[in-house]
């Protein structure tokens, strides 16, 4: 059966590996994208999206949300994607009549209501509009399978030395969905930095498909962290983790969002020795392992 998922996202290069393997791999159903402020601004990460449905010809409605946090200033990461989010391919022209006129939140609340199965929420972006979600439309929580989100870390960050990307972006929306009572799986970048896809592997994507080539192109203008020794796509462990949880190594943990401190906003402090773990905390992957379960997902694009 196939599983069914809503992708709330900020593309973003790593954002775009995700996203194709949400809409082709046959054991997602994927129902709809959000899109959030958060790699770049609002209008470029929807437009961004956009262009990937175009890219594969998609009928998956796109859905534009928060355009900057519940309340800390926008920042954005420009400086790692490129000024358009996805620098480096050249998208089909995308067309305005691509756009699903329904919020992202009230879309979300209507197709969480109407589904038969509780569906898996995946935001790869900050947390806005997940947040908003849960704070304004509490019913839907009963059809929420489960959060499985790219953020945190349990060790050190990247946007600061405490706090990860993701979370800095929106650190209240953080902490309400991490306080909101569903299952909640957390990875981060402690799962990222035990493994990431060699610029040899890189280079190997080019041959495999057009999914393969425009994702080449792309992964050529990213600037993450460790671009030396290879390419941290962080969004796209989300989808393998549930294609494939038995390859990571996860631990339980209570996970809170500092959203007070002046040296440390945006930290996830997470303590796995609460009696009381509110997060599932993905913590590794084999790195041999990683490698082939992403070209074995890129496979199914076209």
């Amino acid at each position: 059966m196939k599983q069914p998922i809503i992708i709330d996202t900020d593309p973003g290069i790593d954002d775009a590996a995700a996203i194709s393997f949400a809409l082709n791999h046959p054991e997602f159903d994927l129902k709809m994208i959000s899109t959030v402020n958060g790699n770049v601004g609002i209008e470029k990460t929807t437009a961004n999206a956009l262009k990937l449905k175009r890219f594969f010809n998609s009928d998956i409605p796109v859905h534009r949300g928060a355009s900057q946090p519940l309340l800390s200033d926008i920042v954005d990461a420009s400086d790692v994607h490129g000024e358009s989010g996805m620098e480096g391919y050249t998208f089909p022209e995308i067309n305005e009549s691509d756009l699903d006129s329904t919020h992202a939140v009230e879309a979300m609340r209507d197709v969480l209501l109407k589904s038969e199965t509780p569906i898996t929420l995946i935001p790869i972006g900050p947390l806005t509009n997940i947040a908003l979600l849960l704070l304004t439309y509490p019913e839907v929580k009963t059809f929420i399978k489960e959060i499985v989100l790219m953020g945190g870390s349990a060790s050190r960050g990247n946007v600061t030395p405490l706090a990860e990307f993701n979370i800095y972006c929106d650190p209240e929306a953080a902490q309400i969905v991490f306080n909101s009572g569903l299952p909640l799986t957390m990875i981060g970048l402690d799962v990222a930095r035990s493994s990431s896809l060699t610029h040899d592997t890189i280079n190997e994507l080019n041959s495999i498909n057009d999914t393969g080539k425009m994702l080449h192109q792309l992964f050529k203008h990213y600037r993450g962290d460790d671009f030396e020794k290879g390419i941290n796509v962080y969004d796209a462990y989300t989808l393998l983790y549930l294609l494939h949880p038995e390859h990571f190594d996860v631990r339980e943990a209570d996970v809170q969002i500092e959203t007070d401190g002046k040296l440390t906003k945006g930290a996830s402090v997470v303590d796995f020795k609460s009696q009381f773990p509110n997060t599932t905390v993905v913590m590794s992957v084999q790195a041999n392992i990683f490698k082939q379960m992403f070209i074995d997902a890129l496979k199914y694009c076209k």
